[in-house]
């Protein structure tokens, strides 16, 4: 795990990057490894989340070694059978109250998002104090994006139940269940959300990392 101490006056928040998906429209692997501009994906990922975050860890399956480059404490899922991003969020909730008791909230991001917004943490801590919200999700544009948001560490066993006992999957059906905060962000010059999904992704990503590494 990486330690920091945020630059914004939010409270102290663990980030958790998702990178436990099967990369299948890429042909398998780790999309987070894939590089733009001259940096891996989730070398860009940290660079942008570690001054948000009093720690970040990461959500993946398998052979953990292969980010050993990276530095951070590998947390891998605890409920069988890929169910996704959720699971990863419940492994990252479970490890913050094993770890870092302190803590009260999780940021989860997307391992394959570049570009995310520097203000994340912070405008997502805003309006969920602002409307009272048990939770907080990013949109940009008319797109939400519930993989990428804040969690309360103390709903962990409640996830729990939902994925194991209810089958649950669908992130947007958990967080419909709770007061939900939803901040959206603009789309230009680019998508602060964009995820490279597909081969054809990289290539735009090499042309919008032109344009974030020059802003």
């Amino acid at each position: 795990m990486t330690t920091n101490v945020p630059t914004t006056s939010v409270p102290p928040t663990l980030g958790v990057l998702l990178a436990g998906g099967l990369a299948r429209r890429m042909g398998g692997g780790d999309k987070p490894m894939r590089s733009i501009g001259g940096r891996t994906i989730l070398e860009r990922v940290i660079a942008r989340l570690s001054p948000q975050c009093s720690g970040l860890i990461l959500n993946a399956n398998g052979d953990p070694t292969r980010f050993a480059a990276f530095g951070l404490t590998v947390v891998a899922d605890d409920v069988p059978g890929f169910p996704g991003p959720l699971a990863g969020i419940l492994a990252a909730l479970d490890w913050t109250a094993a770890n870092q008791p302190e803590i009260e909230w999780v940021l989860s991001a997307a391992g394959d998002c570049p570009f995310l917004p520097r203000d994340l943490v912070a405008r997502l801590h805003e309006a969920r104090e602002r409307e009272s919200a048990q939770l907080a999700v990013a949109a940009s544009g008319d797109q939400s994006h519930p993989v990428i948001g804040l969690w309360r560490v103390a709903l962990r066993k409640e996830l729990r139940h939902a994925l194991v006992v209810e089958d649950l999957r669908k992130i947007d059906r958990w967080t419909a269940r709770y007061p939900l905060a939803t901040v959206t962000w603009p789309t230009e010059p680019l998508d602060p959300f964009f995820n490279a999904n597909t081969v054809e992704d990289i290539a735009e990503a090499e042309r919008l990392a032109a344009l974030d590494d020059a802003a």
